[in-house]
């Protein structure tokens, strides 16, 4: 574990030395442009994160197994976690390039929505102190609150018109990004996913040593 914590230091360095020194302005956007190598990977891992949270979910309520409930919870967390930096990261990019911290931008709007829903998730978790109990609601709940993502996230906020810049993969179908961005953007978005993988595998370690009415988060 800690060799591979290691290794992620060493590749997520490389990652801020090559955005920092790599990455040209872009049009429209210059140096701001910097932000997204920060951004979308956060985001892109919170998406991941409540996947995985509701296939955990699926498989507890299928084997009714401890360990599933856990990993169910502790991705949850973490999902919430990346997407909060998401948030900020947006938050600070739209400062420097429209003025204002928060616009309402059909973006922004869903975004602060998934944020509210799993973060009743986290407080539902909190309220019921019987395991079983608990982990049978969280379980049915991260099902249903995993159904929204695809609509908050990818479909609603390409129904109106939005602020943000375009994605990486646009509407035609290419790559709308210099070859050298992309690598680093993809660098950027392996290192931040395996950083996931690591905190997610820690957390599970570390409640799995505690008694299962700890699991409350």
């Amino acid at each position: 574990m800690r060799k591979a914590a290691s290794l992620l230091t060493i590749w997520l360095a490389g990652v801020i030395l090559a955005v920092v020194y790599l990455i040209p302005p872009a049009e429209g956007l210059g140096y701001f442009v910097r932000i997204a190598f920060f951004h979308i990977p956060v985001a892109w891992v919170s998406v991941l994160a409540f996947l995985v949270s509701a296939a955990a979910a699926g498989l507890h309520l299928r084997t009714r197994e401890y360990k599933y409930d856990c990993m169910s919870a502790c991705s949850a967390q973490l999902g919430v976690c990346f997407c909060l930096l998401a948030t900020i990261s947006g938050a600070v990019f739209a400062k420097l390039t429209w003025g204002a911290y928060w616009n309402w931008d059909p973006r922004q709007t869903t975004v602060f929505v998934l944020l509210l829903i799993y973060g009743a998730y986290l407080a539902l978790r909190s309220a019921i102190e019987d395991e079983e109990r608990r982990a049978a609601i969280s379980a049915v709940y991260a099902l249903l609150s995993f159904l929204t993502v695809p609509f908050l996230v990818f479909i609603i906020p390409r129904m109106y018109f939005s602020l943000h810049p375009e994605p990486v993969l646009n509407s035609a179908g290419k790559v709308a990004m210099e070859p050298v961005m992309l690598y680093v953007l993809l660098a950027a978005v392996g290192g931040v996913t395996a950083l996931y993988c690591l905190l997610l595998s820690q957390s599970v370690a570390k409640a799995g040593e505690r008694p299962e009415k700890e699991l409350s988060i």
